[in-house]
């Protein structure tokens, strides 16, 4: 049985000022690189075996990817369809907003000038399915918590409520099995 890794890359500013990143480019804090480079570090401890770390071409996921490969030794690439969301309007407003909340389960909401959710798991659905043609192979993708949703429910039935609310840690890793 094949699977893939999903990670969420480390703290940013933007996380710390409660800001909604979205497709803006908010960089990793201190304490972010910190979480990466434990990442790394975690991923060596328990073993597991991968063989291409595939990351958002934003910064914050470029750099943890990139602390992640040199501390297990595997090659990284940049894969443009694990960029985030583009949350239009919202972005860099805060997270935890209550318009944004109610906003995010219209799945065909551009939010002005943003990605709807249904263009966002079209291109990440597009990205598993190629993956899953390669069930030797396992990926790491690192990226960020709008795309874990999309991951999320890629291989779980969720309602538009679930996913709408759905979010992992910064470095978490969740393995995926298909």
């Amino acid at each position: 049985m094949g699977h893939l890794y999903y990670a969420r890359h480390g703290q940013t500013v933007w996380n710390v000022e409660n800001k909604i990143c979205g497709a803006t480019d908010s960089p990793l804090t201190e304490f972010g690189h910190q979480q990466a480079i434990e990442l790394g570090n975690s991923i060596l401890e328990q073993g597991l075996k991968i063989d291409e770390i595939i990351y958002s071409p934003l910064s914050r996921a470029a750099d943890t990817a990139m602390h992640v490969s040199e501390i297990i030794g595997v090659n990284a690439r940049m894969e443009q369809r694990l960029i985030e969301q583009n949350f239009g309007k919202w972005e860099s407003t805060p997270r935890n907003g209550e318009d944004f909340k109610l906003d995010k389960r219209n799945f065909i909401n551009r939010y002005g000038t943003g990605e709807t959710m249904l263009h966002l798991c079209q291109r990440i659905y597009n990205l598993i399915d190629e993956i899953v043609g390669e069930p030797d192979k396992v990926y790491l993708l690192v990226a960020h918590n709008g795309i874990a949703r999309a991951v999320h429910s890629y291989f779980f039935d969720m309602t538009n409520e679930e996913f709408a609310a759905y979010g992992i840690k910064n470095c978490e890793v969740i393995r995926y099995d298909f």
